[in-house]
Order: C-alpha cells, then structure tokens, then sequence
C-alpha cells in the first residue's frame, strides 16, 4: 500500500475522563515521528466544531504541554455530544456530512482520530463508511473513552479504572465518616454515581469492601430489576447489625417494567438518551419514609470522572497507548477501527492493544454479566474484583504549583478557515 501522506486531525466526545487528555497526547506525541505525517490538528468541540471548521495547530504547542495533558482532567480539546442522525433527519445529516468533507478536503485531512464513548465511535463509523463511499482515501480510528466502560469487544474502557479508584475511595472516607456518627437508630446514606444503563461504575465501589461489614453494603445495579421490599429489608437488618447502610445506587437503576428509575423524559440529549439524576434522593426518601432511619444522599457527579488528583496509574498508561495504538494503526494503512484493549492470560495483570471494526462498536451496549453479581443481586462477587481490582493500581504523580495541580493549558493557536461560514 502506498504511503499516504496528509494532515491528522484528532478530537474528543462525551463526557470526559481523568485520562482523555493522556489519550490526545499518546496521539501527538508518537503522531510528530511519523513524516507522512504533516500537520497535526485539534477539533475543538468535537463534530460540532469540526462542522463549523474550528482548528487548532497542535504542532505549536509547546512539548511540555502535551506531556502536561497526561495529568489533566476534562477535555482539553472541548467537547460535545453531537448525532449525524440519517434515521431522524436524513437531509440534515447528508448536509452536515457533505460539510465535514469540505473540512477534511479544504484542510488535507487524511487521519482522523475520535475519542469517546459508544454514539462517537457511531459518528466514526459513519464518517469511515462515507470515505470509502467517496472515494476520498483518509484513515478513521476510533480511540476508547467511557468512564461507563460499557464499549463492547474490549476488555475494558480508558477512564473506567480511575473513577473506579477514587469513588471506592470516596466510599471508604464516607463509611469512615457515617459510622463514627453514632445514632439510637441507624443512620443510611445513599451514594449516586454515573454509568446510565450500565453498573460497571457502581459495582466498581465493592473494591472499597475489605470485610463483610465493610460498606458498601449494598449496590444496586441498573442489570439488576429494583424491588422495594427487599431492598428495605436489606437496609433494615445491616443497620441492625452495623449500626448505619452505606448505599450505592447507578444512576440508571431500573424498575421491573425495564423504565429508569429516575428517568426525566421531558430531558433529552442529542442522542435520545433521558437525563438520569435523582435515583439516590428518591431512594432516601424511600428509606425514610419506610423504616424512618435518617438518611443522607451523596451524588458524586462531576467529581469522579475529573478526579485527575487520584487516577489510576494504570489507567494512564493505557489511555496513552490507545492514542499511539491509534497513530500506528493509521500509519499501517488500517481505518474502520477502533483501538482495544486486550487482557492477556496469567496470575499478573497484562494487557495489550488490538483493533475491532467500528460496526461492532457502534451504539452497542456492554453491561456487567449476570454471573458476576450475587444471587440477591446486591452486590457484585469475586469474579468482578478480580476483573476490576488491577484497574486501579497506581498513583500518577501529578504535577503541582502552591500545594495544587498544575493543568495543561492549551495555547489554541487557529487554524486559518478556508470555506465559508456554515450556515
């Protein structure tokens, strides 16, 4: 195959992670070695800002500042939750595809990587049909972000493993907390975290259980039907015994109809999906309501998938070889990907990159396995900590200046537009 030779243009989408960034400098990083490699760009705000040609020249950002990415949370490249929708509007969506292509051709991009969850390895895949469709030689790579972690076909999602660490330790530091607060009644508190349909991130807290009275003593899955009755009489007999319930609640909790427990339908983001918030604060008035045990609600919220402070180590590093496993597979002749990480058999922990068709990718959800949650459904078992406990190993040194982090700031130097302004 002949060499292709052209600009890269690399982005973000969905929420962010502690680690996105170290992926967008893997990208950068290994992407200046490479001589057919001309220049590199940023899109700012995802597929939006593409659309709206919003470039920016990362070859004159500084080398220290895409090493400093590695340690900053957020999106350094902006973001967006943006659908190329062809089933619900058709005419819109050849339009906005027509215009990306504009972009693409006006600014020689003939690499393109895109980090995010399930709905933007979607729009990679559209983007990668309608090249070929077009003619117009470019390699699309996917590069794997969800602190969700519910991609399918790889082992498991850059960002998982550091909001895994720091919500199970949130969970220990307000076990910590909860129980030193004596009451004649018990006390619960009720932690919401993120993940929508998936329980990954809630099953995730059992690492912070050490011993059977250890919190979380419950965890409610969105895999696993709610049912009141039992669920009160869980949170009844631990706070008989330990005193207080420390609860952790996914944020798309389901009922037995299959409706979200705390779904607001009259909220919906670009891609149809309801906003989730509430479940921990219907299920404290739940609690209190019923037993009349004091109850407290913590949502975690933006919190855990910024905590930067606390990433996993091991997280990091696989969050910068998904970026350079992305350039390489390019650079090889290869598009229609996106990048995976393997776990390779063995005692220790080892892992590894591949790549897997972006058809398989798209829009498809991975939920936790039936048979890695005990049979009351409460709470995951050992086979989900042995998947999960390696995820988190690890501390990054993060830089520091007057006793804080110390974040990237990119410079944003413009990209200069060439088309008119869309419309």
């Amino acid at each position: 195959m002949a060499e292709l030779i052209g600009n890269l243009l690399v982005a973000q989408s969905g929420g962010p992670t502690a680690v996105i960034n170290a992926s967008v400098a893997g990208v950068v990083q290994l992407a200046r070695k490479y001589p057919s490699i001309q220049k590199i760009y940023g899109g700012l705000n995802g597929i939006l800002g593409i659309l709206s040609e919003q470039l920016i020249d990362l070859n004159q950002e500084l080398p220290d500042t895409i090493q400093a990415l590695k340690f900053t949370p957020g999106a350094a490249l902006g973001t967006c939750r943006y659908k190329i929708d062809f089933k619900r509007k058709p005419d819109r969506a050849a339009r906005e595809m027509d215009r990306l292509f504009q972009v693409f051709q006006a600014h020689n991009i003939r690499f393109f990587f895109y980090a995010g969850g399930n709905d933007s390895q979607d729009t990679a895949d559209k983007i990668h049909l309608e090249a070929l469709r077009r003619g117009f030689e470019m390699r699309v790579i996917g590069v794997p972000k969800t602190i969700d972690n519910d991609l399918p076909h790889t082992d498991h999602c850059p960002g998982f493993g550091s909001v895994a660490k720091y919500n199970a330790c949130t969970v220990m530091e307000i076990a910590a907390d909860a129980g030193s607060m004596a009451t004649d009644d018990g006390s619960c508190c009720v932690i919401e975290v993120m993940g929508r349909s998936a329980g990954w991130i809630a099953a995730s807290t059992v690492l912070a259980k050490h011993g059977p009275q250890d919190a979380p003593h419950i965890i409610l899955l969105p895999e696993i039907p709610f049912q009141e009755e039992p669920f009160l009489d869980k949170v009844k007999a631990v706070v008989a015994e330990v005193g207080y319930c420390i609860v952790v609640v996914g944020e798309g909790l389901k009922k037995l109809d299959g409706t979200e427990y705390s779904a607001d339908k009259t909220r919906l983001d670009a891609f149809g999906h309801p906003a989730l918030s509430g479940a921990s604060e219907r299920l404290g008035e739940l609690v209190f309501g019923k037993l009349r045990t004091k109850t407290r609600t913590v949502k975690l919220g933006y919190a855990q998938r910024c905590a930067a402070h606390y990433a996993s180590a091991t997280d990091a590093a696989e969050a910068i070889a998904c970026g350079e496993a992305a350039v390489r597979a390019a650079a090889d002749g290869k598009s229609g990907f996106m990048v995976k990480i393997i776990r390779t058999p063995g005692e220790d922990y080892c892992w590894t990159t591949g790549l897997q068709p972006l058809g398989d990718i798209a829009n498809v959800e991975h939920l936790v396995p039936r048979d890695w949650i005990s049979e009351d459904g409460f709470m995951p078992n050992e086979k989900f900590i042995q998947y999960a406990r390696p995820l988190i190993e690890g501390e990054v040194r993060v830089p520091t200046e007057g006793g804080l982090p110390k974040f990237a700031v990119l410079q944003r130097h413009s990209v200069a537009q060439k088309l008119p302004r869309r419309k």
